[in-house]
């Protein structure tokens, strides 16, 4: 099992560059990075610097989405960084929550998400495609240029996109249950489509506190320092439930139940701990969702998630303990998975 590391682009980029190279060292192979450019810096800029300072590290966005750039400018920015560093870029990509909701705009549907998807991995590895009904193609990419496309998705309708196009599947929660209801949802889709479910990478992203003892006090600051990421997974869930109801049967319920006491949410605190918007989530899902506790219990988690299929954990470190998250990871996770 691969272990990334996913960080907001918070100023100074700086401390950004040094953590992820921090992260290569401790055996990180993905370095991702939120991407959404009102509430944070702009990722593509901090990327050339990451790897540049790096020898093995991929990086990418969880998630960029198909409509705050456009599709050629998205393509060549990962071409460019390609053929700067060689194939160590992959896009993660989504529908847009923040990066649109912030900006006065609604998420994109899937119908341009799809074709968005396909417009970037084609030109990004030297294709022709067609962008708002003009075909076009970068010229200069060089042979043997490579852009897995890895999206994000919740709902049915955007699971099964992802099975039957997708070159690997993002699932922000580490919950054993939903991931292995989610990774049969997508593989499913891939066989339909004539694809074989196994070439689907699959990456559960989620955040992760290492505590030095499973003491109720240590577990219950783990517990605050994460909870802010129930209610940025609650605003998909909450998506889902106006789209398809509380009680489908198209979304799981384990889902869906723990957002009635969800009352708005303000994308000034989003994804930072503290955040004022989260207190309608309860102990019980910080647990399900992220991995809190000393490294046996992450690592007995990790192992039942590889189980499942997972390929990736990517580890979210929106925290007052990074650096320690990392340095745990690296001398007592990673060398044992």
């Amino acid at each position: 099992m691969d272990i990334g590391l996913v960080l907001q682009t918070d100023p100074p980029a700086r401390l950004l560059v040094e953590r992820m190279v921090r992260a290569e060292a401790a055996g990180f192979t993905h370095g991702w990075t939120f991407d959404s450019v009102v509430l944070w810096q702009e990722p593509f800029v901090i990327y050339s610097q990451i790897l540049a300072q790096t020898l093995r590290l991929t990086v990418g966005p969880m998630v960029t989405n198909p409509s705050t750039r456009t599709w050629e400018v998205t393509a060549s920015l990962f071409a460019t960084l390609n053929d700067m560093f060689g194939n160590r870029t992959v896009c993660g990509i989504g529908r847009g929550d923040s990066a649109m909701r912030v900006a006065g705009r609604r998420p994109a549907t899937l119908e341009r998400l799809s074709a968005g998807m396909h417009a970037i991995k084609e030109l990004a590895e030297g294709r022709e495609a067609e962008v708002d009904g003009t075909p076009m193609q970068l010229p200069w990419v060089r042979p043997g240029a490579e852009l897995p496309v890895w999206m994000g998705a919740y709902g049915p309708k955007a699971l099964d996109l992802t099975g039957r196009q997708a070159d690997g599947f993002i699932l922000q929660l580490a919950d054993p249950y939903l991931t292995e209801w989610m990774v049969k949802a997508v593989r499913t889709a891939a066989e339909r489509a004539g694809r074989d479910p196994a070439s689907i990478t699959v990456c559960v992203a989620a955040p992760a506190y290492v505590t030095a003892d499973d003491s109720p006090e240590a577990l219950a600051h783990a517990r605050e320092q994460c909870r802010w990421f129930g209610g940025m997974v609650g605003n998909h869930v909450a998506d889902l439930v106006s789209r398809y109801g509380e009680h489908s049967g198209l979304v799981p319920e384990a889902l869906t139940d723990y957002i009635r006491d969800r009352h708005g949410y303000d994308y000034a605190h989003h994804g930072r701990s503290g955040n004022p918007d989260t207190a309608f989530v309860p102990d019980e899902i910080v647990d399900r969702f992220c991995l809190i506790g000393p490294p046996q219990a992450q690592l007995a988690k990790l192992r039942q998630l590889r189980d499942l299929g997972v390929d990736q954990f990517a580890v979210y470190a929106m925290h007052d303990a990074i650096e320690a998250t990392i340095d745990a990871y690296g001398a007592e996770v990673i060398p044992a998975l």
